[in-house]
């Protein structure tokens, strides 16, 4: 299923070079609606050719909250004057027609964004994460196209927000489409992978993947009948009920093996549990009993 996301804003006026006849509507006036970047730069800079490319990416990710403008210094060397622009490449943030803060040099894409973001306030970092987290409480009821389209919406604000990308990708594995669930996680940049929702579509992408398998169940479920203390058997077959929907026989399994030998293959049963439990999410009924089992099974 394709929710029609990740598509960029068709805004002419989000990046657009400027003179110094048209900064004031490009820059004081338009900073009255949404902020606008600055973006200082000469054609023999080589910064700025590392800079600009990375403001036009980030800018466009927004969706339309922050715009950006281009100067060349050379050809309109007046502005940059009147702001004491003494190197490049250089970045001033415009609000409510005056100047509000700036860097100098090239900038990484988490630095660009964290200006971004604090230029925006705290209050628009709030409301999306309020956005997102009502979104996962509807894709918690069950209404993966509504879910969706809230994802969808935020990373029109966001491109690379980890949350937003994770909820997405939930929503395609929730419709059974493995491919496109990959290409979003694929979208979280580096610094990122570690979140904790995304660890979680990992390993719902991994259990997906093992559902379509071949259904070794019947005999997973002989050689532990026939040598209870099987415990690759045991593992193997919690792996194969979880990727099948079965969770509460998956925990049990799991459960039974920490049980019966902890420390068996470097803890293999109970890192299984914690992988299971991320991918089916904090808030999943058998992620919450079967946190309060094995707590239970460790600490007795």
């Amino acid at each position: 299923m394709d929710f029609g996301v990740l598509k960029g804003p068709a805004d002419a006026e989000l990046i657009k070079s400027s003179t110094t006849s048209g900064f004031t509507k490009d820059v004081i006036e338009a900073s009255r609606d949404v902020p606008v970047l600055v973006d200082f730069w000469a054609a023999w800079c080589s910064p700025c050719k590392q800079l600009t490319p990375l403001l036009e990416k980030v800018v466009t990710s927004y969706g339309g909250k922050v715009r950006l403008v281009k100067i060349n210094v050379d050809e309109h060397p007046a502005i940059s004057g009147q702001l004491q622009v003494q190197s490049l490449p250089t970045v001033y943030a415009f609000r409510d027609g005056r100047p509000l803060d700036g860097f100098k040099g090239a900038q990484p894409e988490s630095a660009i964004r964290a200006f971004i973001g604090r230029i925006l306030g705290e209050d628009a970092e709030s409301d999306l994460a309020t956005v997102l987290a009502q979104a996962e409480e509807v894709l918690q009821q069950g209404d993966v196209q509504t879910a969706a389209g809230v994802f969808a919406e935020a990373l029109q604000q966001d491109q690379h927000n980890p949350t937003a990308l994770a909820g997405l990708a939930r929503c395609y594995l929730h419709t059974g489409d493995i491919e496109r669930a990959e290409q979003t996680i694929a979208l979280v940049p580096p610094d990122a992978q570690n979140v904790a929702a995304i660890k979680g579509v990992k390993a719902a992408l991994q259990l997906a993947r093992k559902a379509g398998q071949d259904d070794n169940r019947s005999e997973l479920e002989s050689r532990i009948n026939s040598n209870p203390a099987d415990h690759q058997a045991r593992f193997d077959l919690a792996v194969a009920l979880a990727a099948r929907g079965q969770k509460t026989e998956a925990v049990d399994h799991l459960l039974d093996a920490v049980r019966r030998d902890r420390e068996w293959n470097e803890q293999a049963a109970r890192k299984q549990l914690v992988e299971l439990f991320y991918a089916w999410g904090p808030k999943d009924p058998a992620t919450i009993e079967g946190r309060r089992r094995l707590s239970s099974l460790l600490f007795s």
